[in-house]
């Protein structure tokens, strides 16, 4: 497996809290890095997986285990390359 690193931008989050933090490592966050930066949550995640979809899409499920909902995906540089392929696979089957 290879490690991802990526931001899930949260919404409708209004500030990072103590207990924000804990239940994001409660549910399954324990690979991220909580962060606020001018009135916007963020969550640095550095996922294991197979792929980098696979990587976002469990970041995504975590975040919203925590009871938050991802308002946008931030992707590091050198994981672009993988971004291509995915959104092709993801367009393939929303058209099937």
């Amino acid at each position: 497996m290879k490690r991802h690193d990526f931001t899930l931008i949260l919404s409708e989050v209004a500030e990072l809290t103590d207990q924000l933090v804990e239940d994001l490592y409660e549910a399954g966050c324990v690979d991220g890095s909580p962060s606020s930066r001018a009135g916007v949550v963020m969550v640095t995640l550095h996922r294991e997986a197979e792929s980098l979809e696979q990587a976002i899409r469990s970041g995504i499920a975590d975040v919203q285990k925590a009871g938050c909902r991802v308002a946008r995906v931030e992707i590091v540089p050198e994981d672009l390359a993988e971004v291509a392929p995915a959104a092709e696979t993801t367009e393939a089957r929303a058209r099937s």
